[in-house]
């Protein structure tokens, strides 16, 4: 599938993204939201609560920056 560096945040879309995203969703995470629409497939792990230190599955150099680039794809 590739590696698409989205953010998809915490804004719910439909049936595809739940709430318990992580960040501000980036253009990327657009057009990976509009994949899953295109191929009937949700965002598993933006469902589930769970605490921010467990959705962050990347960090910058010096821990400023934490973004939720990981996830999974469900159909």
């Amino acid at each position: 599938m590739g590696d698409f560096n989205a953010k998809i945040g915490t804004e719910k879309v439909d049936d595809i993204v739940g709430k318990h995203g992580l960040g501000i969703r980036n253009e990327r995470g657009e057009k990976l939201i509009e994949w899953c629409q295109t191929n009937n497939t949700i965002v598993g792990n933006t469902w589930f609560q769970q605490p921010p230190r467990r959705k962050w599955t990347w960090k910058s150099t010096g821990d400023e920056t934490r973004n939720q680039i990981d996830y999974m794809m469900i159909s």
